[in-house]
């Protein structure tokens, strides 16, 4: 066997391994992520007069308002992200927290991170990093090992066997 061939063989054998255990990529995302985002939102809610302080300082107006939001879509997106439940939309809302977030909070650090001369490089900012594995699970989705798929299964063989009645149906 050349060597062409051996790479062949070790790249096959390494493309079966990872294809069976690819699923684990976005549980573990979810779970850490979305670990992350609870108790960063249960954090809000424990020291909310803090936090609407921070908002104001920002310039976010209706900083009471937009603190209990964030506070509740972390929380309850956290979960949400564990769970691998509506993966999607709830990553698509806290996706939005890490925008304004780098866009406030954060620009100062994030902007100069990507300076020639920083100490610190892009992914050293969180907002930036969480953002990334965000848009991740937008774009890819929650998983085989998720609510989401099963959700998917269970309408979706709901809607095989009510297709099956339908008088179009053979």
């Amino acid at each position: 066997m050349n060597f062409r061939e051996s790479l062949h063989r070790v790249n096959g054998l390494v493309e079966n391994i990872t294809g069976k255990l690819a699923s684990i990529a976005p549980l573990a995302t979810r779970i850490v992520i979305g670990l992350a985002f609870f108790q960063a939102g249960t954090g809000k809610f424990r020291h909310f007069e803090n936090v609407v302080g921070f908002f104001q300082g920002l310039g976010i107006p209706f900083p009471t308002f937009h603190a209990g939001l964030v506070a509740s879509m972390e929380t309850v997106g956290g979960i949400m992200l564990i769970l691998g439940l509506f993966t999607r939309f709830f990553a698509s809302g806290l996706s939005i927290t890490m925008v304004v977030a780098l866009l406030t909070a954060d620009t100062a650090d994030f902007l100069a991170s990507w300076g020639s001369a920083a100490e610190t490089s892009p992914t050293d900012v969180t907002a930036f990093v969480f953002l990334l594995f965000l848009l991740w699970l937008v774009f890819f989705g929650a998983g085989k090992l998720s609510l989401d798929t099963l959700l998917r299964r269970i309408l979706g063989s709901e809607q095989a066997a009510a297709g099956s009645l339908s008088p179009d149906s053979p």
